[in-house]
Order: structure tokens, then C-alpha cells, then sequence
């Protein structure tokens, strides 16, 4: 898989990253079984043999057991932490954290960010996180304090690379403006049955300031990918099956999985979109590398955000 750097950083990325949200089958810690983390261990593996070298997580997915089922498998692989970008996020807070009276929320304190990341890299094994990302936008961010955060984490070596996760454009700035080091990714949902990036200013800042846009749920939760179907519930199901036949017209005559090509339509923006696949089937985790491998045309490109847009342009 061809590779990039992340936000001019000297941190390089493979085209499509593995996200790890999955690989521990339950956010139960009760609930871990030998055989769901054999599941997720293989799922890690696959990724890894496929060419994926940039592998996300967060404090919270499974509980914290994501984390520790990837550093058990970078501790058994040899040389794998030194040729993989290892990323994690902080700052979603469950209800009931820490006393039963606590609400769900977001949380950008200085100490939280802190205390966050030395759990992560605890649970992972790991003497340093290459890349750092807040998760959702906290309401009482102060650009400030996260960047006395950063900088802490930074100066004891504890995270080369620092990023953001769903950020309006305007609180992406805010935040760049206080920090003393670069912020080389945003994390965002963007893809064929959203989107928002591409009309809200998002993708044109990534453009702007050398921000990679990171997109999690690149297949719109399965949708997108091969045998997807809308909920005919939804009010845009009728919309949603013209795009996929659209998707699996243009599929078939290009010779690749719907999933690839949903994929391929995100990787050919200039802003150097890097897709997150999160299954943890290793067949699909292998087909969806070769949207890497796809060069879509100018006229294919715009027949699918057409089709997605369920208007014509302007």
C-alpha cells in the first residue's frame, strides 16, 4: 500500500488506516472471551499483512480493551511498533465517570487529556503515542489549557503528533492558534452519504493549513460496502438505492468491489483523505487495500457525489 505523511508531519501513514474500535468484540470487560480476542487479534494481523501502518484507537473503545489487545499483538510481532503509526483519542467521558452522579459528557481539561494518555499508553504497551487526537468537541474547550496539555505530553516525550476529532473549522483554528506544535489531522465523518465536510469549510481548512483529513466510518457503517442496504426507514432510503446502484454500475465496470470504489471516491480528494476501515472480517480488510490501487477519473468521481447528493449540481 503507497503511503503519506500526516499533516506535513514527519509521521507517514499508510493510504488507509485500520481502526481498532472493533477488535475486542464487546465493551463489556466482563464479557472478553479467548476466543473474541483470537477474533481481534486476527483482525490486527490481517491489517498488518495487508499494508496498513497507521492503526487508531481510543481510551474508550471496548472499554480500554482495544488497547490492550493491539499492545499484546505489537508486543508479539517483532518490529512492528517501530513501522506503525500507533494513534488514540481522549476526552469522552461515560456516564457514571467517576461517581454514579456524573453525566455523559466531553471533557478537554488539562488533566483529563493528561491522565488519558498515560492510561493509553499503558494499556498499549508503549512508551510514546505517535499521534494524539481530542475526540469530540467539548463545549468548554479552552484552546489554552489543551495546549498546556499538549505541551506537557510533548516535552516528556510521551506523544510526537497531536490532532483533533470532528472539529468545526472555527474551533480547529482556535485551538491552532494556541498551540505551540502543528495539528495534523482531523478526524471526520465523510463519505458518500455524508457529506457535510465537503460544503461546511472542513476539507477546504485541511487544504489551507496541511491538516489530513482523517474519515472514520468511511462505508457509512456498512452501507456503502458490498451487500449494504439502506434502513427503509430512513427518509433518504429511496435516494440511498439509486446512489448504490449507481456505486455497483460503476463497480462492475471498473472490475472492484462496491467497497473499494466507496473507498477510492474519498482517497482521490487532494486533501489526502486517509479512510479508518474498521471491520474486523480479514477478507474485507484485504479487498478494502486495494481501494489504494484505484485511481478514479474526474468524470466517475462526480457521476457518484451526483448520485449522493440525490440533486443535480448547481
Amino acid at each position: 500500500m503507497k503511503s503519506q505523511a500526516l499533516g506535513g508531519s514527519s509521521l507517514v501513514s499508510s493510504r488507509l488506516a485500520y481502526g481498532c474500535m472493533r477488535i475486542a468484540g464487546t465493551m463489556d470487560r466482563s464479557r472478553l472471551t479467548a476466543e473474541r480476542e483470537a477474533a481481534g487479534r486476527g483482525a490486527v494481523l490481517a491489517a498488518w499483512e495487508a499494508g496498513y501502518t497507521h492503526f487508531d484507537h481510543a481510551d474508550i473503545y471496548g472499554d480500554g480493551l482495544c488497547e490492550e489487545i493491539f499492545g499484546r499483538v505489537l508486543r508479539d510481532v517483532p518490529g512492528m511498533r517501530d513501522r506503525v503509526v500507533v494513534a488514540s483519542k481522549c476526552g469522552i467521558r461515560w456516564q457514571g465517570d467517576p461517581g454514579p452522579s456524573a453525566p455523559h459528557r466531553w471533557d478537554f481539561s488539562r488533566e483529563h487529556i493528561v491522565r488519558s494518555c498515560e492510561g493509553s499508553l499503558r494499556r498499549l504497551g508503549t512508551d510514546r503515542l505517535d499521534l494524539y487526537m481530542l475526540h469530540r468537541p467539548d463545549y468548554l474547550a479552552d484552546p489554552q489549557e489543551i495546549a498546556a496539555a499538549f505541551d506537557a505530553l510533548k516535552r516528556q516525550g510521551k506523544v510526537l503528533e497531536f490532532g483533533v476529532s470532528n472539529f468545526r473549522p472555527s474551533l480547529l483554528a482556535a485551538v491552532r492558534r494556541a498551540c505551540p506544535m502543528r495539528l495534523v489531522v482531523n478526524q471526520v465523518e465523510i463519505h458518500l452519504a455524508r457529506l457535510d465536510c465537503l460544503e461546511d469549510g472542513t476539507l477546504d481548512q485541511c487544504l489551507a493549513d496541511g491538516v489530513t483529513p482523517v474519515s472514520w466510518s468511511p462505508l457509512a457503517r456498512g452501507l456503502l460496502g458490498d451487500g449494504g442496504r439502506p434502513d427503509p426507514a430512513d427518509p433518504r432510503a429511496a435516494g440511498l438505492r439509486a446512489l448504490l446502484e449507481v456505486l455497483d454500475a460503476t463497480a462492475r465496470r471498473l472490475g472492484v468491489s462496491r467497497t473499494v470504489l466507496s473507498l477510492a471516491w474519498l482517497l482521490r480528494h487532494p486533501a489526502g483523505v486517509v479512510p479508518v476501515v474498521g471491520s474486523t472480517d480479514p477478507a474485507r480488510i484485504r479487498d478494502a487495500a486495494g481501494a489504494d490501487g484505484l485511481e478514479l477519473g474526474r468524470e466517475d468521481w462526480y457521476t457518484m457525489l451526483t448520485a449522493a447528493r440525490m440533486r443535480a449540481l448547481p
